[in-house]
């Protein structure tokens, strides 16, 4: 294969770029927006969806490959294509882990993109803290990431509490629009540089939660839904169909495991393959200060969600704690070994009802999701598990028809 020949993102681009970036979390990523913007780059999350998105998708990257790689690069060529940005001052982000999912080789696959429809003169940054790749115009550095870190703790809280509250609010909309409120006083945090110290993070998640307790609330019982899965499918609306709204539509209180345990996971992936494989000490030592860091703010996080009548859902090492003896710490490609131990902690706090979301031919989610099912309900006999496969030409009708499905035998 040729080399694609790629544009760096510079120095100057940073005040003449606008950054466009793929959506999956609405609450957490207007907050990573703040953050970035706050660094002194111009930003923006991607709004475009629908089924044009998904044929934009499958014009440019081959339908073979996992669906989220389809849906982010469709969204992103659609709106560099849909002539509401000026193609010489945009620039695009594109998240790149590093580890032994396909996930990393997004970045390759958009740039492949982007030399087919005639782009490439358009910068692509790696957001990545793994060296992979460095661009001389973005710099992620230390208080970029505590920037990033709050950003995800606010999101997690402000997620947590509407998803408790929306299906029993007396005043409907009252959930999402205190959310909204919290959104733009955190934006101008970010902007003023308050949002990050430990201090204002625990101040803020004291304030959210408290004025979350203040809605009025009914005593209605609802249908208690789980949601996990491939990070993209169970966050993103593009991704699952509007999964969300539906459960809403069907009357149901749902619950998604807060990002920050996804970011805890990776953190901790490596400091599991040093002990199992060897490694570099430096990067090991890394690692040990950064979740150390994480677990800080976790704490700080749980301590705000424990405010009457809320109560915090388990911590990252109390989740996984559930997995010993179930699957192995060395499972840990894609969602790995943590797939299996959400699904037991949203059993375990009265989430029996589970939807395991996830692309299809994905075989990282399909070993520690859809093959552990059985095991898991070993453990937590209440568990009513769905696997549900996405992709580009998986039948949105028959997807809610099988969670309808679900719905009916719920317990």
């Amino acid at each position: 294969m040729d080399k694609i020949n790629f544009t760096p993102f510079t120095e100057d681009m940073k005040s003449t770029h606008t950054i466009l970036i793929p959506g999956m979390l609405p609450l957490h990523f207007s907050l990573l927006q703040s953050a970035l913007t706050s660094c002194g780059y111009k930003a923006e999350i991607l709004q475009n969806t629908g089924r044009e998105v998904i044929e934009t998708g499958l014009k440019y990257v081959n339908n073979d490959i996992c669906y989220p790689a389809l849906l982010v690069i469709g969204q992103l060529i659609n709106a560099l294509e849909s002539g509401k940005y000026d193609l010489q001052h945009t620039a695009l982000i594109i998240s790149q882990t590093g580890g032994g999912c396909r996930a990393s080789n997004y970045i390759f696959l958009l740039r492949k993109a982007l030399e087919k429809a005639g782009l490439t003169h358009i910068p692509v940054i790696s957001l990545n803290v793994n060296g992979l790749e460095k661009q001389p115009g973005f710099n992620l550095n230390a208080n970029m990431l505590r920037k990033f870190l709050a950003a995800v703790v606010y999101g997690d809280a402000l997620m947590y509490l509407t998803n408790k509250l929306r299906p029993y609010e007396v005043v409907q909309g009252a959930a999402d629009q205190l959310a909204q409120k919290w959104l733009t006083k955190l934006g101008k945090a970010f902007q003023s540089g308050k949002a990050q110290a430990l201090s204002s993070i625990k101040s803020f998640t004291r304030a959210i939660a408290a004025e979350f307790a203040e809605l009025p609330i009914t005593s209605q019982e609802k249908t208690k839904v789980g949601i996990v899965g491939e990070i993209y499918i169970k966050y993103s609306a593009l991704g699952n169909n509007n999964l969300e709204k539906f459960l809403q539509k069907q009357n149901c209180e749902y619950m998604l495991p807060g990002l920050l345990s996804f970011v805890m996971y990776c953190v901790d992936t490596y400091l599991t393959d040093y002990k199992l494989y060897g490694g570099s000490l430096l990067k090991y030592g890394a690692n040990k200060g950064a979740m150390w860091y994480l677990k800080h703010i976790e704490g700080i996080l749980h301590e705000a969600l424990s405010t009457a009548p809320f109560s915090a859902p388990a911590t990252y090492e109390e989740t996984k704690a559930m997995a010993k003896g179930v699957i192995g710490y060395g499972n840990n490609m894609g969602e790995g070994w943590l797939l299996t131990a959400e699904m037991l902690e949203l059993a375990r706090s009265g989430y029996t009802n589970i939807i395991c979301a996830q692309p299809f031919g994905c075989l990282p989610n399909h070993i520690a999701g859809r093959g552990m099912i059985n095991k898991i309900k070993e453990i937590a006999e209440e568990a009513n598990i769905l696997a549900l496969d996405y992709d580009a030409s998986a039948s949105r009708v028959n997807q809610e028809n099988r969670i309808k499905l679900m719905l009916a035998t719920a317990k």
